[in-house]
């Protein structure tokens, strides 16, 4: 039998189970062996790996990750999938959970395994439509995962790795990369996939911090902050900030020229540490 992620097997198993595409869910299937293996290339998973995936489909992704994993712990939302996949992977360490990965708490997922591992990586061909909810969660809310390895479009993933003073670099760029190194690895052509989407993918590494920079208590105004940064990209970092918080004008004009920035800044000249220095300095000036 041919490996599942080739144009020709997965046409033959739409066809044959009569399976229907759903936009709603953003399925675009990969089907390209070169891509699928130098993703899990760039994973470096070993014998001792948990592998999460999120959304494996037809299991093109999957296929590969059993071949290298201790074990892979798989989000479906797509009820029609459940069966095959359950069929495809029967005799493999494959535990599947048929719901929005979203609605749940992954760490509590992982403990239910109840085996050891030395590593946790996380592993996605992510739908469009929730790649940043989805990475956003990762980051907030689980302890277990060490390393993302996530495919998504390609805008986005400019974006969340995207460096200061580049036309890509916004406040999403600074929420993804105060939790974690963000680093670009390669494009994913849109020829690769069934069906086509319009616009090509690429995929990105977020290894995640250990430590934070600021408290837990200050972190809620810290992204409101470069939220509001970014609010008006043409603007200073000054006008953009006016108002915020209710904190009076002046008091952001001098909080801006103590960290020794001119008021006439924008706010993609800032990197991480301004921002974090910029919401302490004006935390403890209120």
């Amino acid at each position: 039998m041919s490996k599942i992620g080739r144009a020709s097997r997965i046409s033959e198993i739409i066809k044959d189970k009569s399976f229907y595409i759903k936009k709603k869910y953003g399925q675009n299937f990969l089907v390209d062996q070169n891509i699928l293996e130098k993703i899990v290339s760039s994973a470096e998973i070993t014998e001792n790996t948990l592998v999460v995936e999120i959304g494996p489909g037809f299991g093109s992704l999957t296929e590969h990750l059993l071949d290298r994993a201790k074990h892979v712990l798989a989000y479906e939302i797509d009820e029609e999938l459940i069966e095959f996949l359950s069929e495809t992977f029967e005799s493999d360490p494959l535990t599947i959970i048929h719901d929005d990965v979203l609605n749940r708490d992954i760490d509590k997922d992982i403990e239910q395994l109840d085996t050891a591992f030395d590593q946790i990586i996380l592993v996605a061909n992510l739908p469009y439509y929730i790649t940043t909810p989805v990475i956003m969660k990762v980051l907030e809310q689980t302890t277990s995962v060490e390393r993302l390895i996530v495919m998504m479009q390609h805008e986005v993933a400019m974006r969340m790795t995207s460096d200061p003073k580049t036309k890509d670099y916004n406040s999403l760029s600074i929420a993804i990369q105060y939790r974690a190194k963000a680093e670009y690895l390669f494009k994913v052509p849109r020829t690769v996939f069934i069906p086509k989407p319009n616009v090509d993918s690429a995929i990105i590494s977020l290894t995640m911090k250990e430590n934070r920079a600021l408290p837990e208590d200050r972190e809620e105004f810290f992204f409101r902050l470069i939220k509001a940064s970014f609010k008006q990209r043409r603007k200073t970092l000054y006008n953009n900030l006016k108002g915020f918080d209710d904190i009076d004008k002046e008091t952001i004009k001098d909080v801006i020229e103590s960290l020794g920035l001119k008021p006439t800044v924008r706010a993609e000249a800032l990197d991480i540490e301004d921002f974090i220095a910029l919401t302490n300095t004006l935390i403890d000036n209120q």
